[in-house]
């Protein structure tokens, strides 16, 4: 049970308090934990007195157990019994003992006042792209692209042949080159050469992520020659995809593509949405919140880095010579504060149309969220910690308050498709983009003859289950998702920009 103490502007204070029965709830749990893993000398698993436990394991380590594990539970519930969005807290909690109540008083701050102007009249024009007949055979034939074979041929290369190149030099390496998809200066210089000649590649001054690239010339030999043959499209070619025949191949295909067109539509629906909505907000956006907002983001870039085995130290001392540092940390506040104002526009959202999350719903997600993470429920809840399940609760309010906002403003009544849930909340940071450099990136480029269909349909990314349909996997084919690489040198960078969230 919680009561609110104090509440002026933006500073509250309220207590809570843990009944007896959920106290000793937790002693029971946490003695049974340790009679379980800690081992004794002398006594079988389980049997150890409780006074040589808590020597082994320490004074009051019991107790800190116990108090951590109700304040991971009680402190979001008593915030959300009083429905208060925390953005930072002081948690003082008193004495506990078994069999008996266990109070805690918080200190925090809440959101600032927001105020949203008439999201009702917002016009959003996003739609699903159009499947049309052009599309679908525009897919098939990138279908008979990516299934194509490749045969030797003892002329000169041509049109959409397959060239194998080995690179010259100390870092020289062999690859193939597709004419169809290559740079233009790529296709000018090895179109008409034959096996066995020395081509020199004249590089455009280019940039590749955070390097730059003057003009250079790139000395390549000519190996091999190979002629791309298409299957022709028919039957035959559908049965090669595990499908019983083309008009099948066809039905299949086209209820993927509009699928994939549906969820694209929708997605930008949601993302025009939430920008009209920022565009009417009124908010002061504290430099609390938003210096934690970086810092989470920071720590995120960081994290990511050195688990590609890149010291943070050592990228900002590069990004320092190539004069980019100053740009990174201008576009890490930027998008910053973007993601502290769209919050705070959703969270608002939700209040102006009274968006509730029960406890039984916020427990079936957080449950659903562990099992998806191989976690228990209590694993994931100590994971998080208080912090991150507040947060995670908040992300929850918010995807469901766009949802009925988007609903209200379909004209037809039907509720826009919600985003899945995120994967995790541990920490709401920016993702850093991973670009591969190669040596040769400019003078080569992936197998793309599937461009056209992606750029119309704008395909998702590929579902996290392994078990895809037939028609899923064959559009996710022809979108080039798996395109061929063409070389395999490769390095790392990251970027301050990070994926937007609802």
């Amino acid at each position: 049970m919680a009561e609110l103490i104090s509440r002026e502007g933006n500073k509250v204070e309220f207590r809570a308090s843990v009944p007896a029965a959920d106290v000793s709830r937790a002693y029971q749990q946490v003695w049974a934990g340790l009679s379980r893993d800690v081992r004794v000398p002398g006594f079988r698993p389980g049997k150890a007195p409780k006074k040589i436990l808590e020597q082994r394991v320490g004074t009051g380590y019991v107790e800190n157990e116990v108090r951590d594990r109700l304040l991971q539970v009680h402190y979001p519930q008593a915030a959300r019994e009083l429905q208060l969005s925390l953005v930072d807290a002081e948690i003082h909690p008193e004495d506990i003992a078994d069999g008996r109540a266990f109070d805690f008083s918080v200190k925090g701050e809440t959101y600032p006042q927001v105020k949203l102007g008439d999201w009702k009249a917002l016009s959003l024009s996003s739609a699903a792209p159009e499947i049309t007949e052009e599309v679908l055979e525009r897919t098939l034939a990138d279908l008979q692209d990516r299934n194509a074979t490749f045969e030797s041929v003892e002329r000169p290369a041509e049109g959409n042949d397959m060239v194998m190149i080995e690179e010259l030099g100390e870092d020289g390496g062999s690859y193939p080159i597709y004419l169809d998809v290559a740079e233009p200066h790529v296709q000018a210089a090895l179109s008409g050469k034959s096996v066995g000649e020395e081509v020199s590649i004249t590089v455009p001054a280019h940039q590749h992520g955070d390097h730059e690239h003057p003009e250079h010339t790139v000395s390549v030999k000519i190996l091999d020659v190979r002629h791309k043959q298409r299957q022709e499209l028919g039957d035959e070619f559908a049965r090669s995809l595990n499908f019983e025949g083309l008009e099948r191949l066809r039905t299949d295909l086209r209820s993927e593509l509009t699928r994939r067109a549906q969820q694209e539509g929708d997605s930008a629906r949601r993302e025009e949405f939430i920008e009209g909505l920022v565009g009417v907000m009124d908010a002061d956006v504290p430099k609390a919140l938003l210096g934690r907002r970086r810092e989470a983001m920071m720590e995120e870039i960081q994290s990511d880095l050195s688990r590609q085995g890149v010291k943070w130290g050592e990228y900002e001392s590069f990004m320092e010579e190539q004069g980019k540092l100053g740009e990174f940390m201008a576009d890490l506040d930027k998008n910053a504060l973007s993601r502290v104002r769209r919050d705070l526009a959703l969270e608002q959202l939700a209040e102006d149309l009274k968006v509730t999350v029960g406890d039984q719903e916020f427990n079936s997600t957080m449950l659903a969220l562990a099992q998806a993470n191989n976690l228990t429920a209590q694993q994931l809840r100590t994971q998080l910690g208080p912090d991150g399940l507040n947060s995670y609760y908040a992300s929850i309010v918010r995807e469901k308050a766009l949802t009925q906002a988007l609903s209200q403003l379909n004209p037809s009544g039907e509720p826009a498709q919600p985003a899945a849930q995120p994967d995790a909340v541990l920490t709401d940071a920016a993702q850093p983009d991973t670009t591969e450099a190669v040596t040769t990136e400019t003078i080569t480029t992936e197998a793309a003859a599937t461009e056209a269909a992606a750029t119309e349909t704008q395909a998702a990314s590929k579902p996290k289950k392994p078990r895809a349909s037939k028609a899923k996997a064959a559009a996710e084919e022809a979108s080039g998702e798996e395109a061929t690489p063409v070389t395999g040198a490769s390095a790392t960078g990251a970027s301050a920009d990070g994926d937007e969230q609802g």
